[in-house]
């Protein structure tokens, strides 16, 4: 009886997600919106580099200083932009998003206005929810992150970042909007390029933060669902015509 009695525990929660999930698709598709249910990752490379930063001893630091032999390294090749993992990969900018999408089983939604669904904010930080969003010609990747940024103290971090050159990225603007309860709160800003790391743009503070309670007046049953617009400048409008 024990058995059952949680296996159909199990089950009734599986079945409450999967209705909490739809009923939030079927909110954002009546407004004509594109929504993608995005899972929860913890952050292994986070939680890597703090202890890599605990476990470095001055004379591990004194020994990879010295380097008598160094490999000439091309310019044009860029590490993994993949903010979950510690990836040794390098290639070049038009095959990161193949990289992304067949290494690290990224996902990628199509056009202009979507809406990020991301599900279990209530798990510890550092946990990540991400994606890849083609629209305009581009992809961009859209980063949401848990992240102690003082101990004790939760946020969440939202940024959008092109996957192409900064000169590139000026001329695109994308909007996150937060909308419920009769409340709403938008962040509109010129995208970051992936060439500059995740955690800058997020240490830096260029981005949307939410600290806890914030969220939880935005989420619904653990879920946070968040309306993404990417739109082009008058001359980058007018270059794609051209």
């Amino acid at each position: 009886m024990l058995f059952f009695t949680q296996c159909f525990g199990a089950v009734l929660d599986l079945i409450h997600l999967r209705f909490q999930h739809y009923k939030a698709k079927r909110v954002f598709s009546a407004a004509g919106q594109l929504v993608c249910v995005v899972n929860p990752t913890h952050n292994l490379k986070y939680v890597s580099n703090r202890h890599a930063v605990g476990q470095t001893s001055p004379e591990q630091s004194s020994h990879h200083s010295h380097h008598p032999h160094e490999t000439v390294h091309d310019p044009q090749l860029i590490p993994c932009t993949c903010p979950l993992f510690s990836c040794q990969w390098e290639g070049h900018v038009e095959v990161v998003v193949s990289h992304l999408k067949q290494m690290h089983r990224i996902n990628i939604l199509h056009g202009a206005e979507i809406v990020f669904l991301a599900t279990d904010m209530h798990l510890p930080a550092p946990t990540d929810w991400i994606i890849m969003h083609s629209c305009l010609g581009h992809h961009f990747l859209l980063v949401l992150r848990k992240q102690e940024k003082y101990a004790g103290q939760p946020q969440f971090f939202a940024t959008m970042m092109l996957i192409g050159t900064p000169t590139q990225a000026d001329n695109f603007t994308y909007r996150l909007e937060l909308n419920r309860n009769q409340r709403r709160l938008k962040w509109e800003a010129t995208p970051r390029s992936v060439l500059e790391c995740v955690d800058s743009v997020i240490s830096d503070g260029d981005c949307l933060v939410l600290n806890t309670s914030l969220a939880q007046l935005f989420s619904d049953n653990g879920s946070l669902a968040i309306g993404i617009a990417i739109t082009a400048s008058k001359v980058h409008v007018a270059e794609t015509e051209m």
